[in-house]
């Protein structure tokens, strides 16, 4: 269950940061509601995984897997370029998740 409660929070920030370019600097109100909506909840749902999931695994997991998602929605909904740096540094967080998630069971 907590792990499924990670995903959420990871969509909840992604969504959060996917709308914030929409925002205008926070000067239109229903991209800003919106986005203040998609954090509080990724927050409220991460507070609720590291009742179950140790704290760094939970925030590397979710930073880690929201930071490659957020690139990918970038580069393809928001004509953001890719290269090899960009796509090896992702690379790089994941291992790092993966990492971390295989050490945090102790």
């Amino acid at each position: 269950m907590a792990y499924l409660l990670l995903l959420g929070a990871i969509a909840a920030e992604v969504i959060g940061t996917s709308l914030l370019k929409a925002t205008d600097g926070f000067s239109r109100l229903w991209p800003t509601l919106a986005v203040a909506v998609a954090y509080l909840s990724s927050f409220g749902l991460l507070s609720l995984t590291v009742k179950d999931i140790p704290v760094g695994v939970a925030y590397a997991v979710w930073s880690g897997l929201g930071t490659a998602a957020i690139m990918a929605i970038g580069a393809v909904f928001l004509g953001e370029p890719l290269n090899v740096a960009k796509v090896l540094g992702a690379g790089l967080v994941i291992a790092g998740v993966v990492v971390l998630n295989l050490g945090g069971a102790h």
